[in-house]
């Protein structure tokens, strides 16, 4: 009986509030749907970090006639510095810090790679094998120990510059770092926009009622009995954001990522949309939490028994 009772309660409650029940979805959907989009965010950093750190190179760069470090004031690498710098990768001092054989690349095939990553590009035709550097790629057996190569290598005559390609690859985490923090930030706005909502619905609720609570007084009806339809009016609102969300974070991780980004960047680690999946449960209990505090609080206020 009392269980029907609390039904019927929180069916009128949703039906006299159905223009703000919906204001509460959609403020809940989209600040939940930021709240998770920074963690996608934060999971497709760690996911890019686990599988290229272990494939990042360093690039030994050799001087030529514009190189401007002073190791290459005596002009382009000779044969003897070249093979000096081949020793020397392969001596006991550096060796163990090496994973594999060093890869030498001649400025030809700098140009065809460059070629290849700026077909599209203006330049790309005017670009010579002389203008660009031949170079040493190594891959470190540790990839924190690229200081190590680089104090080794950098006053080398004959070596203009020492690049680990993990310092792009942090460029473009910071990027991410950033959409991530833009995306908390609003996402920590609208849930301030969500809990002031639903304390306003729980609230217009709780005064277009106050004859029912008032009889529900007089006839020793308990505290819980009471509050519970209010608070469940916010909980189920919160919960209906939360789940829209959820799915909205799937089909972008599905469709988007999975299916497009996938394709066109086969070679990138990409989350999966199962990885999505496992933050519904978190946005499912955060919206309840936040509905529930504010419900109750504002119902200590508004609604005294």
């Amino acid at each position: 009986m009392r269980l029907a009772f609390i039904l019927s309660e929180i069916g009128s409650g949703l039906r006299r509030n159905l223009s703000m029940l919906v204001s509460v979805i959609l403020v809940t959907f989209v600040s939940l749907t930021f709240v998770g989009a920074a963690g996608l965010l934060q999971m497709q950093i760690s996911q890019m970090k686990g599988f290229w750190y272990d494939k990042v190179q360093v690039a030994i760069f050799l001087c030529v006639d514009s190189s401007a470090s002073p190791s290459c004031a005596a002009g382009p690498v000779t044969d003897q510095q070249r093979q000096n710098i081949r020793d020397l990768l392969a001596s006991p001092s550096v060796d163990p810090y090496i994973a594999g054989e060093p890869i030498h690349e001649s400025q030809q095939e700098a140009l065809g790679h460059f070629k290849d990553q700026f077909a599209n590009s203006p330049i790309v035709d005017s670009v010579t094998a002389g203008q660009l550097p031949e170079s040493f790629r190594v891959n470190l057996e540790n990839p924190e120990k690229y200081e190590v190569i680089n104090e080794i290598f950098s006053s080398v005559p004959g070596v203009d510059v020492v690049i680990d390609q993990r310092e792009l690859l942090e460029q473009v985490f910071s990027v991410m770092n950033v959409a991530s923090l833009v995306a908390i930030g609003i996402a920590v706005v609208m849930i301030v926009c969500a809990v002031l909502l639903i304390a306003t619905t729980i609230r217009l609720s709780a005064f277009s009622r106050r004859r029912e609570t008032g009889i529900m007084r007089l006839v020793g009806a308990s505290k819980t009995v009471i509050q519970l339809p209010f608070v469940l009016e916010g909980v189920i609102a919160a919960v209906i954001g939360a789940v829209l969300a959820s799915g909205t974070l799937w089909a972008v991780s599905h469709f988007f990522i999975g299916e497009w980004l996938a394709t066109e960047y086969p070679n990138t680690a990409f989350i999966s949309s199962t990885q999505a999946v496992l933050l519904a449960p978190g946005l499912v209990l955060l919206g309840v939490v936040l509905a529930g505090v504010s419900s109750l609080l504002t119902l200590r206020r508004y609604l005294k028994v």
